[in-house]
């Protein structure tokens, strides 16, 4: 990939939920493709430097959602409450970020994941699905909560 000397990606989780991961379950394409697919959970957190365009301790990745966040060495767990993100401007529900920690047995490690998904789309979604399958099959629907954003980053949490 090329990119221009002094390009950082610094997005804010609405601009991750809005801009990439609802473009990426919408299957359109996303500028500047940046964020690699990656079956996250078959990789330990130290695996993943040089997978993904990042810098230090921060990499982005598109993952499929799934309940098992077990890998071969240890486990994500979660870190409380799941947040809601909200657009600045209309104040619309666009998407929800969870906190998880990764485990070495039962050792809390320093690796945070940030994982970003689209609302559950078993209530208003469900509406403008029987809409959308009056349409043509060529229209773009979102693929129901099919990715996650995963942001990974080294924590200094002691």
């Amino acid at each position: 990939m090329n990119l221009p000397p002094g390009f950082r990606f610094f997005p804010t989780d609405e601009e991750l939920v809005v801009h990439f991961l609802h473009r990426k379950a919408s299957l359109l394409p996303c500028h500047p493709d940046v964020i690699p697919d990656l079956d996250l959970y078959h990789y330990d957190p130290w695996d993943l430097p040089g997978k993904a365009l990042g810098e230090g301790r921060q990499w982005y990745f598109y993952s499929r959602k799934t309940q098992e966040r077990v890998t071969s060495n240890g486990y994500w767990g979660s870190m409380g409450m799941d947040e809601p993100i909200y657009t600045s401007s209309t104040h619309k529900k666009v998407g929800i970020k969870k906190y998880l920690t990764f485990y070495l047995g039962d050792s809390q490690t320093n690796w945070i994941m940030q994982e970003y998904s689209l609302p559950d789309s078993s209530s208003s979604s469900s509406r403008s699905s029987k809409r959308s399958s009056r349409a043509s099959s060529s229209s773009h629907k979102p693929v129901s909560t099919l990715f996650c954003f995963i942001s990974l980053k080294l924590s200094a949490l002691t």
